[in-house]
């Protein structure tokens, strides 16, 4: 097929000319991603707020999230963008196989992203780390299990099991303190730090299933010849939403995960 005709192809009726069509797609992406970007910004000024308002059991909780597996999607995605910017260049340059391989490399490592989200999110709910009945009921535990211990021993106190984890911690922290006064971690001010982790964090994996379904329409695209050179700007426009994702998890991921200093996993 020759350069007029893919030209022809990929032009629609309602443009004067391929700029002009590739600007309005541009902006009708950059228009969306406000939205977005408005949606997010909301949840981060209430998480910011109540961060600020609960300090100390914010701190607390984000100790206890699973830092190595934050940092290393972190490197996914950032790698992922890597590979889509080199994706439109495939695009630009009519390099077919090249484009492919690309898209796939980054739908490889979304779909990694979304695979270490899921191994965290099974590791949290295994440890009851979650809000709602199962977190007290841990709590509980732990709590009846130190009463009896006295306030010198507690540090050195090894809990019935092995390994200490979020609940026997908070139990330590609240010994023979009445709830509320200063030095203690309110359990459900922890709770509530875990409602604003898990509806961040799923929600932009819900937006990461979209993206990697965006990839996933490109390479069929890309396989059955419908991206030509000239007709690059879908793959720009995906781009965009990617990358954005991307830049939503650097938020994230300090918020969530760096707001103290590091304990528990």
């Amino acid at each position: 097929m020759s350069a007029s005709t893919h030209h022809d192809t990929v032009l629609k009726h309602h443009f004067d000319n391929l700029e002009q069509q590739r600007s309005a797609e541009r902006l009708g992406m950059w228009f969306f991603l406000v939205t977005e970007v408005l949606f997010f910004s909301g949840m981060f000024v209430a998480y910011t707020v109540y961060r600020n308002w609960y300090p100390g059991e914010f701190a607390f909780a984000s100790q206890h999230l699973i830092l190595w597996i934050a940092g290393l999607n972190t490197g996914l995605l950032i790698t992922s963008s890597l590979t889509m910017t080199l994706a439109i260049r495939s695009a630009q340059l009519g390099d077919t196989a090249g484009l492919i391989r690309r898209l796939l490399i980054t739908f490889a490592l979304g779909a990694g992203f979304m695979g270490f989200k899921a191994f965290e999110y099974s590791t949290d709910y295994h440890e009851k780390f979650v809000p709602g009945e199962m977190f007290r009921t841990e709590y509980d535990s732990a709590v009846k299990e130190l009463a009896p211990v006295s306030a010198a021993a507690v540090k050195d106190y090894k809990f019935t099991g092995g390994q200490e984890h979020w609940s026997q911690d908070l139990a330590k922290i609240n010994h023979g303190k009445t709830p509320g006064s200063e030095g203690t971690v309110s359990p459900e001010r922890v709770q509530l730090f875990l409602c604003f982790y898990y509806i961040m964090t799923a929600i932009h994996g819900v937006h990461i299933v979209v993206g990697l379904g965006c990839i996933l329409w490109l390479v069929c695209e890309a396989y059955r010849g419908a991206v030509p050179a000239a007709g690059y700007s879908k793959v720009e426009v995906v781009s965009l939403y990617w990358h954005l994702v991307d830049m939503i998890w650097l938020f994230l991921m300090p918020l969530l995960y760096l707001i103290g200093s590091r304990g528990g996993h």
